[in-house]
């Protein structure tokens, strides 16, 4: 039996276990998929550990994408964006990928919603706004990233090709764009809140929001009111779970079953 996982602190209330073992199920694949809360300062430990113990992959979420890069061997993607949220132990060092950046390009795919050649704004300049800028502006978009601290977004702009930085004050560029994507935690904690002024949505916008609990955040719900094509965040989880998954066992993901897994626990949660 292979042990995949996912290393994180906390992780308690994921959702990736469910996703991942629905899979395995649905295409027969002999493994279990179990989560990991080492502290911030034993994350090395952690790695050399599980690729002594044999585990075949993990998964790595917050506080831990960046801390791992020096521990993997990253693909260039990863090294670019400067963070590993997937690793995959094979012989030698253990091989390091960001598939938060194929969530993000097979969300909007999956909606009909057209990157190349797109004006996009990405609001946050994180782990999840790095992943995001990376990803539009590869997939031949224009990128401006929004930030709460405008040096954090002029300092990604600097590295992603072609984009653009700036504060919260240049949201307004939202009223001219094609695509955005909102990589903060706004409308977790706190649903009545939103990272974008509803007066900047426009009907021939396509807005992802990466937050999925809730699933309809209010600024899924402004979007919509406003004609836009609305893409939640649990689309952007699926697939790089599914993009996670192919790397793993060299297998077609079955992505409406692992869909319909993570929707039911997110549902139930």
């Amino acid at each position: 039996m292979q042990v995949y996982g996912l290393v994180g602190n906390p992780v308690g209330h994921s959702a990736s276990p469910p996703m991942h073992e629905a899979a395995y199920e649905a295409t027969g694949v002999d493994a279990r998929y179990v989560t990991f809360e080492p502290e911030r300062s034993a994350i090395a430990d952690a790695i050399a550990g599980a690729d002594a113990l044999g585990v075949a992959g993990l998964n790595v979420t917050i506080p831990f994408k960046r801390d791992v890069l020096e521990l993997v061997d990253p693909d260039p993607l990863a090294e670019r964006i400067g963070a590993v949220n997937t690793i995959d132990f094979g012989t030698g060092k253990p091989n390091g990928y960001n598939t938060d950046a194929a969530g993000v390009t097979r969300a909007f795919e999956h909606h009909g919603v057209e990157l190349d050649g797109a004006d996009a704004v990405v609001v946050g300049a994180g782990g999840a706004g790095r992943a995001a800028a990376f990803a539009l502006a590869d997939a031949g978009s224009t990128v401006h990233i929004a930030n709460r601290t405008a040096a954090k977004a002029e300092e990604l702009a600097s590295v992603v090709p072609g984009a653009t930085g700036g504060g919260l004050e240049t949201l307004e560029r939202v009223g001219d764009a094609d695509v955005l994507v909102n990589a903060t935690s706004v409308g977790m904690e706190a649903p009545t809140e939103t990272p974008v002024p509803a007066a900047h949505l426009h009907a021939d916008l396509a807005v992802l929001d990466a937050v999925y609990t809730p699933l309809e955040t209010r600024l899924l719900r402004e979007a919509a009111d406003a004609g836009a094509v609305t893409v939640d965040g649990a689309w952007m989880l699926l697939l790089q779970g599914v993009e996670a998954f192919e790397l793993w066992t060299g297998l077609d993901a079955p992505v409406d079953v692992m869909n319909e897994a993570l929707r039911a626990h997110l549902s139930n949660d």
